[in-house]
């Protein structure tokens, strides 16, 4: 590992009590006025270790039913797309890779917009459900579509990928112009990633998806860094190249599909996250993949507070796009920025 483990153990210990903070920051902001340490209190008690001072039912019904759950699952969510963005960043050896690049969100986008558009009662979950499908499938299907003799170059995935996304694209806004003016309404919010109205069952089911990717995802540290070296190189190295590509891609995109699947897209976090703690840390994946996990989900959940502290109702997609966006035309006017 190029840190030492000191150091790495450091950055580890570092953001987990940074994402701590972050999460009960942003859980005392709101109409009603509860500070940090009321906050605090209430999910001291909460876990019971809380003997005395135990916060009035008010308080407790605002920030365990309301607040919490909303920034719990923004930070997951924030986990989920940033460890997404350092398996893509990887695995197609370019900082401007992210979730989005293998046409997922794209396939999510136009599932929930199909659902929008022509509800199906019988699907559990219902919009998430359709979302969630709809990009693993187009994940899968990009895949499919590049692979060719048992290989599927990078290249080539790449652009089956931006092919794919336009022509989704173009489905989703042939569905918006046919459909109704609530229906309108309810999938530009949700195209744009929006937190609000988050649940605890909700949390539980990201959660469960999350977590667990993200320990699989870690046992593979050693082959996205072997992967940096080519394909060629990895592959003498002992690296089963093309189930390597497989499994990664695969649980890259479960992760985006649970990450869009109760909040809709929210962009550009899988782009600056691991890119900016590939600066801070270095490229080597088994710490890399971790510090992106905890950095991504405290990015998140202060992109939400900023949300919920200024105009009313902004959704967290637009804040992340108003960072992201010029981050990446930064990137851009680098000329180191082809090589990892």
């Amino acid at each position: 590992m190029r840190q030492s483990r000191g150091v790495a153990a450091a950055w580890l210990v570092g953001l987990a009590a940074l994402l701590v903070v972050v999460v009960l920051w942003s859980a005392t902001i709101g109409a009603a006025d509860i500070g940090l340490r009321g906050v605090a209190l209430v999910v001291l008690d909460a876990l019971g270790l809380l003997e005395y001072a135990a916060p009035g039912t008010h308080t407790r019904v605002i920030v365990l039913q309301f607040r919490l759950p909303r920034v719990v699952l923004g930070a997951l969510v924030g986990t989920a797309l940033a460890v997404a963005g350092t398996v893509m960043q990887g695995f197609f050896r370019n900082p401007l890779a992210d979730p989005s690049i293998v046409g997922v969100s794209a396939g999510a986008a136009a599932g929930a917009v199909a659902f929008i558009v022509a509800p199906v009662a019988a699907i559990p979950f219902g919009l998430p459900t359709a979302a969630l499908l709809g990009g693993l499938l187009t994940g899968f299907a990009v895949y499919i579509i590049a692979t060719e003799d048992g290989h599927t170059p990078v290249a080539t995935l790449l652009l089956a990928g931006v092919a794919v996304q336009t022509f989704l694209g173009a489905a989703v806004s042939l569905m918006m112009i046919r459909a109704s003016d609530g229906g309108l309404r309810r999938a530009i919010v949700w195209l744009l990633g929006n937190l609000g109205a988050s649940t605890w069952t909700e949390v539980q089911i990201v959660a469960a998806i999350t977590v667990t990717a993200v320990v699989v995802l870690l046992a593979f540290g050693r082959d996205l860094n072997v992967l940096l070296l080519g394909e060629a190189d990895a592959h003498a190295l002992g690296v089963e190249v093309q189930r390597s590509k497989q499994l990664l891609l695969a649980i890259a995109s479960i992760l985006t599909g649970a990450a869009v699947m109760f909040v809709g897209v929210i962009g550009f976090v899988g782009l600056v996250v691991p890119h900016v703690m590939r600066l801070l840390v270095g490229p080597d994946h088994r710490l890399l993949l971790p510090t992106s996990a905890l950095a991504g989900g405290a990015f998140l959940v202060v992109a939400d507070a900023v949300a919920r502290w200024g105009a009313a109702a902004t959704p967290v997609g637009v804040i992340t796009a108003f960072v992201g966006a010029p981050f990446f035309l930064y990137l851009l006017r680098r000329r180191e920025v082809y090589a990892l």
